[in-house]
């Protein structure tokens, strides 16, 4: 007597499951971008979470601080915000929560709620809509939309709402 067994494969129905999450996590993260031996700038991150489709989300904030051209490793300029996210297929940095802009040298800073960094282009941005506030030594900026270049050394406000001179500031 010959007995067969065999297993019936059972087909799945349904949508297919498919996982969206990070494919790595990486906690106190120190990325150095550089060019030609000289240190252009460096991101800091307490998490950092790395998908398929090259993009990097940090979702407990980042910073990133500019250098001098000179290779010298002078701080220029800094943002920092409570989440970003680098967006691979435009190689930009996107910014939200309590994003603050310091220019050291010139001891300009900035406040907004969402920021770009366009790596390509070497700019600063906000939407024209988004609420900027500028402090210079002296004087106060307030308004929408903003562009700068990726130090803000040189920036303009698209529709300025207010322009305080500092007491005290020498005018």
């Amino acid at each position: 007597m010959l007995a067969l067994a065999s297993c019936d494969k059972q087909k799945v129905t349904g949508p297919r499951m498919v996982y969206k999450g990070p494919f790595m996590e990486t906690t106190n993260v120190l990325t150095l971008v550089s060019d030609s031996a000289k240190l252009k700038f460096q991101l800091t991150a307490p998490l950092e979470q790395q998908f398929e489709n090259g993009d990097i989300i940090y979702p407990k904030g980042m910073m990133v601080t500019f250098y001098s051209a000179d290779g010298k490793k002078t701080v220029i300029n800094t943002l920092r915000a409570n989440y970003g996210k680098s967006d691979k297929g435009k190689n930009l940095y996107i910014m939200r929560g309590k994003v603050h802009v310091v220019n050291v040298p010139e001891r300009q800073n900035m406040r907004t709620e969402e920021l770009f960094f366009d790596k390509n282009k070497q700019l600063i941005y906000t939407d024209t809509a988004m609420f900027v506030k500028v402090e210079t030594p002296t004087e106060y900026i307030d308004g929408y939309g903003l562009k700068a270049n990726q130090n803000f050394s040189l920036y303009s406000i698209k529709r300025p709402t207010g322009i305080l001179a500092k007491t005290g500031a020498g005018l």
